[in-house]
């Protein structure tokens, strides 16, 4: 094989793992590698594919992979919850486990759990330079270095294979069949998350093209598990399964009274759906693997008694940004009384509810959650306290900077206001997205009574860590798309309506004055705007959170709900906000 030179590479790389130098190399040799995905035919696609497998040659992880007891998860939506579910499941029945997500929120790291637990820095350095100089001094002008998320899986394999983990649950990063992680010839068993529309300028316009993308992880004689899906999607999915001779087990929603009067770790309905999926999906690993007596389990799991470690682990489940609820830590009370209410959080009057849906299905799941979450007065919070760090790497305990606790809303539902900040990116249609959540929190009689729409804070080549500061404003970027989001959104509020359309500099003005929120009979600012909700583009989200803060410190009656959603990016920059 034809190889480079060793001094080919325009990165600077820095042998000392353990410097935080060392890794600020490695997120720029990561971010080198990144490109723009875009549909290519089934030769290119293929051709590219196997191109894994001469990865896996040069880095010698060939037998290393084919020795994994691998749990292998594809989807549309709640694959990654669906993945988390089950790495806490097995975590409580006592295996080392490792689990490969995607994307991060904040840092790279979080991609890598093992046990439980966020990879550290030092850890990751020794595996990713690793693989980074056999690659950088064995790829060629035939096997070029692999892009941005095939070098993640490779890494992932190689930390999984040296650490030793009993169970990996690797998810899928798009589609299936030529994902990165579908190398793997021989899991222990895969899963099918709930289908739908996304990413179809890649996988296809229809609801059978996408089944047919993400039933290329079965493998012959592997167990194949997928939930309740439309019909279109299923049929695919059972003719799938068909023509390799494999059955395709129906795994339903996990029933409340599995629990025992505990909720799960993930808020949400829809989650049951993901546990329900996790459940049987562990069964069918301790199944295959010799274990499931050790656990007493029977072969029917949908009888819903199950042995107490996976109790405990669906209920300690976590994972950022899916039905998150985070208290503002930043908003000084006003007046005496408040401030010796502050640590109660039945005072809290900035409040942001997290939540990475970015298809219509899920959209229209986040706005459950979310009419439910500000209504109910036992829902989880997390308190974020002025400590510098916000998260631990211990994904699966709550930091002292976490104080999970309850609180009743019934002192601020009067006064309470609920406001949207929203992206999505460029290749999702807004117009799908944006009538499934309006219309299903106006179904459960929430309305929103202003939308901020925002750019992500780092741009597509950056890969983003705890050491990329955020952007600053300036006056060169790019609202257009924003512009865009916020027509959208306008036409849908003042759908039926005899309005007069506002003009593309209406539409981009700043947010009202913080009066917005008070007496709304008397208040001319609340007027200005049409049904009485405003709506603004927003030059960046430290603005749009500066303005949040303020407003909520000058009006002391007022509480604000505030949804975060269209993109796990965006959610992923409003955590490392709140961190600061």
């Amino acid at each position: 094989m034809e190889t480079k030179n060793k001094g080919s590479s325009a990165v600077a790389l820095n042998e000392d793992s353990s410097s935080p130098s060392s890794y600020a190399a490695a997120i720029d040799a990561i971010s080198s590698t990144i490109t723009r995905r875009k549909r290519v035919d089934n030769t290119n696609v293929t051709e590219e594919f196997l191109i894994m497998f001469e990865y896996l040659k040069i880095l010698d992880l060939e037998e290393s992979l084919s020795r994994l007891n691998v749990i292998h998860v594809a989807g549309t939506k709640g694959k990654g919850s669906t993945c988390a579910f089950t790495e806490s499941i097995l975590r409580a029945c006592g295996y080392r486990t490792g689990l490969f997500t995607s994307p991060h929120l904040i840092d790279i790291c979080e991609r890598f759990r093992l046990n439980g637990s966020e990879i550290d820095q030092e850890t990751f350095l020794k595996h990713f330079w690793w693989c980074w100089h056999r690659l950088k001094d064995n790829c060629t002008k035939d096997v070029p270095m692999p892009n941005y998320f095939r070098l993640l899986t490779l890494v992932a394999f190689k930390i999984f294979a040296a650490e030793k983990v009993d169970v990996a649950i690797l998810e899928v990063g798009l589609g299936g069949k030529y994902d990165a992680t579908n190398v793997v010839k021989s899991p222990v068993v895969c899963g099918i998350a709930s289908l739908g529309f996304d990413h179809m300028e890649i996988l296809g316009n229809t609801l059978s093209q996408i089944a047919g993308e993400k039933a290329g992880i079965f493998k012959p004689g592997v167990p194949a598990i997928t939930v309740p899906q439309p019909e279109e999607a299923m049929e695919v999915l059972k003719d799938k399964a068909s023509e390799i001779s494999i059955p395709l087990q129906v795994a339903l929603p996990l029933r409340i009274s599995s629990l025992g009067g505990f909720k799960l770790g993930l808020a949400g309905d829809h989650q049951y759906i993901n546990a329900g999926l996790a459940v049987a999906l562990c069964h069918a690993w301790l199944r295959s693997t010799g274990h499931s007596k050790d656990f007493n389990l029977l072969e029917n799991v949908d009888d819903g008694h199950f042995p107490e470690p996976f109790i405990k682990g669906l209920t300690m489940t976590n994972f950022l940004g899916r039905g998150q609820i985070i208290l503002d830590p930043n908003v000084r009370c006003s007046d005496q009384h408040d401030m010796e209410d502050a640590e109660n959080v039945d005072s809290s009057k900035l409040i942001f509810y997290l939540d990475g849906a970015h298809s219509p299905e899920s959209m229209e799941a986040c706005a459950i959650w979310f009419s439910h979450a500000i209504k109910d007065n036992t829902q989880s919070i997390t308190q974020v306290k002025g400590a510098p760090n916000l998260i631990q790497n211990d994904n699966h305990h709550l930091s002292s900077n976490f104080e999970q606790q309850n609180y009743s809303s019934e002192n601020y539902r009067k006064n309470s206001k609920q406001i949207l900040i929203f992206n999505c990116m460029a290749e999702r249609d807004p117009q799908l997205l944006l009538p499934h959540l309006v219309d299903t929190c106006a179904l459960h009689g929430v309305h929103f009574h202003g939308a901020f729409f925002v750019p992500n804070q780092l741009s597509f080549t950056q890969v983003g860590s705890s050491l990329t500061p955020a952007a600053n404003d300036s006056p060169k970027v790019n609202l257009s798309w924003q512009l865009v989001l916020q027509r959208t959104w306008e036409n849908l509020i003042n759908r039926g309506k005899e309005t007069n359309d506002r003009t593309a500099s209406e539409l981009s003005q700043m947010p009202p004055s913080y009066d917005f929120f008070l007496d709304e009979t008397s208040q001319e600012s609340y007027h200005n705007y049409k049904n009485n909700v405003f709506s603004a583009v927003m030059p960046s989200l430290p603005t749009t959170i500066k303005w949040l803060r303020e407003c909520v410190q000058q009006n002391s009656s007022v509480r604000l709900q505030v949804l975060v959603t269209g993109s796990l990016h965006l959610i992923g920059d409003v955590i490392r906000m709140l961190k600061k």
